[in-house]
């Protein structure tokens, strides 16, 4: 199966690891500069760390936090489209905005965390992720396997 929408797929799995990465080379200097030892550290509940390290060296770890939550869903109905044989055209200039208002979301997270932008990049990326649903919701009933 070759279908366009695999493209912006890959690039947003590839731009979670380059937040992965991202969140490992602030996160260990702000860890050690906070006196915390990782080889003898025990597991604690979620968001302690936000108690102990500056706000700014948490953020690109928020952002990927984040990256791991409705990015699923774009990944299920991209997936969904590549399989149906709708992963080009329209599905695919959404999928390519998703993924672009995504990557701009984190940038602005991870470096000067302004709320209102965040918001207007979460708002616009969920936007192309309906715009998907709906292309899925109707590939399916093109397809006749809805109704």
């Amino acid at each position: 199966m070759h279908s366009p929408i695999l493209a912006p797929v890959v690039a947003l799995v590839v731009w979670s690891l380059v937040m992965l990465l991202w969140l490992l080379a602030v996160r260990l200097p702000a860890l050690k500069k906070a006196g915390i030892d990782i080889g003898k550290a025990r597991g604690g509940r979620p968001g302690l760390l936000d108690t102990v390290l500056d706000e700014k060296d948490q953020w690109p770890a928020h952002n990927y936090i984040h990256l791991m939550e409705q990015p699923t869903l774009f990944y299920a109905i991209a997936i969904t489209l590549a399989v149906l044989g709708q992963g080009g055209g329209y599905s695919l200039w959404l999928a390519w905005a998703y993924v672009g208002l995504r990557v701009l979301h984190s940038i602005v997270q991870a470096t000067f965390n302004k709320i209102s932008i965040r918001f207007l990049l979460f708002v616009l990326s969920t936007g192309a992720l309906i715009g998907l649903a709906a292309q899925g919701v109707r590939a399916l009933m093109v397809a006749g396997l809805l109704w």
